[in-house]
């Protein structure tokens, strides 16, 4: 049979357009879906009997947010929770990520009662999300915890914390475990830690020379028992759940990490090893000691015993693991050696010496964006996962975040944010770079885009966006961004695949 090449030509079109990534390259049962924080979008920050959360406070200090702002209203979610349940049913989202507010449920803590109007609030919304046949996917801490819990006994610094948790973690058990199937205890705690206690730009604002400028704190003890008491407290969370509610109600409980990649700023053994070290001091700081009861090797060879020991007990605890890690992932950077070489200046975790950077030879890494440190680099997408595959098991997997940031400002108008072709590039570039990753065996299974809306984003305030769904802050309407319609379209696109296949006479092809 002769082979034109009018039909070459159509064969390749039918490959190229086969390789195009759309939903159905992904498993039937993959969740995808949008993500957001309580204090991020909430408000109603003294409504039904919730009390002062740290960021409550912290956001009321002259100086400490770009813009001056608060997330006293924000989204007003708490009040419009109806109207953002059906932007994700229009998305065509088959999953959710929130965070549970702990002052709304527990306005302080174990020392109180339960707030009824609390759980009515997040029952309301979980019983609106399963009605539209969106899965709940929860996160029990994102940051922000009773202001009360810091005032009375130092929050993290103080072992009673993994009491306060389990108890917070038991009462959300008890209430929504009947219908939610996914559970995060902590949202990035290598950021919690570093941020509240090293360099102390963030509650509870501890740190000490030359790592920050706070009135307390000390930056080479603090951070390790933060993190110390943060893990056991997730430890606490996790063995509650599998003892008592798991089996009974059918769920999964994991942690979410903030998952930066790190590329050798030199192609040297010395900045490679650096790259091991950075990745020690942030991701594996949490994560080794829930996989293997210790610290990385690389943190303790350089804090000594500065670095708090797990007793009998706390392995012991350690040892229900958990189900699944939740990987943030935003970017990649340049990391350079400071321990056999002089740096300029060292920004990096702890005391890993290590020197971080977006830019070589004066040429960013990726493509920038309006968040400092966030480059367009898609390949680091496969790599942080292929890192935590090789690392920690191939434990399963969820793309807990992932996003794109605009900047805000008066001189920016609403339609260039609408017009956010910057931002659907970048989620076509990392979703073939997390394809890709489980091509090679990774164990992902769900995506959830950082965020669903425009938000308070923390020491950034309001003059930055994130959502695929702009908000107008004085009125609070809600608009879709073109990357919103996009998301709507991949998530829609269920292609009909057309396989080629080499029959056995040559030159012959049959379409199935």
């Amino acid at each position: 049979m002769k082979i034109t090449l009018a039909f070459v030509l159509f064969l390749q079109l039918l490959i190229s357009i086969g390789c195009a990534l759309d939903r159905s390259q992904f498993p039937q049962s993959f969740l995808f879906g949008t993500a957001t924080s309580s204090y991020q979008i909430e408000g109603a920050y003294l409504e039904g009997n919730k009390s002062l959360s740290n960021w409550d406070v912290f956001t009321h200090i002259p100086g400490k947010i770009k813009d001056g702002s608060n997330g006293d209203v924000a989204d007003d979610h708490y009040h419009h929770y109806m109207e953002d349940v059906e932007l994700m049913h229009y998305l065509g989202v088959n999953s959710y990520r929130f965070s549970i507010s702990w002052s709304r449920v527990l306005p302080r803590g174990r020392f109180g009662e339960v707030n009824s109007g609390g759980i009515e609030f997040y029952n309301k919304l979980i019983n609106a999300l399963l009605i539209k046949g969106i899965q709940p996917f929860v996160t029990l801490n994102h940051f922000d915890m009773p202001q009360e819990l810091e005032d009375r006994y130092g929050s993290w610094l103080n072992s009673q914390i993994q009491q306060d948790f389990g108890y917070f973690a038991e009462v959300c058990f008890k209430a929504f475990g009947d219908r939610v199937k996914y559970w995060s205890t902590f949202n990035e705690p290598n950021i919690i830690v570093p941020y509240g206690y090293l360099f102390g730009g963030c509650p509870p604002s501890r740190c000490s020379y030359p790592f920050g400028d706070c009135q307390s704190g000390d930056s080479t003890l603090e951070p390790y028992i933060a993190a110390h008491n943060m893990i056991l407290s997730h430890a606490t969370a996790a063995e509650i759940y599998k003892k008592k509610y798991q089996v009974k109600q059918g769920g999964k409980i994991g942690i979410v990490m903030s998952s930066t990649w790190y590329e050798p700023l030199r192609d040297t053994l010395t900045d490679n090893l650096a790259v091991q070290r950075a990745l020690a001091f942030d991701t594996a700081w949490f994560l080794d000691p829930i996989f293997y009861g210790e610290y990385p090797p690389e943190m303790r060879q350089i804090l000594g015993s500065r670095l708090p020991m797990f007793s009998v007990e706390d392995k012991k605890k350690l040892g229900n693991k958990l189900d699944f890690i939740g990987v943030n992932h935003y970017s990649t950077l340049y990391v350079k050696d400071c321990m056999l070489s002089q740096c300029e200046s060292s920004t990096s975790f702890g005391e890993a010496s290590v020197y971080i950077t977006g830019e070589k030879d004066g040429h960013p890494i990726g493509d920038p964006t309006a968040m400092p440190s966030f480059y367009v680099v898609p390949y680091g997408m496969e790599k942080i996962l292929m890192y935590f595959k090789d690392r920690y098991n191939n434990t399963p997997m969820f793309i807990t975040e992932n996003g794109y940031a605009q900047a805000s400002n008066p001189n920016v108008s609403k339609r260039d944010l609408l017009n956010d072709a910057g931002r659907i590039e970048y989620l076509k570039s990392y979703l073939t770079s997390l394809n890709l990753a489980m091509r090679h065996g990774a164990d992902v299974r769900g995506y959830f885009v950082w965020s669903l809306i425009d938000n308070f984003e923390w020491l950034y305030g309001y003059t930055m966006r994130f959502g695929i769904y702009y908000v107008d802050y004085k009125t609070l309407e809600r608009t879709p961004k073109h990357s919103a319609m996009w998301y709507r379209q991949f998530l829609a696109r269920e292609k009909t695949h057309r396989k080629v296949l080499s029959s056995p006479v040559a030159g012959t092809y049959h379409f199935s």
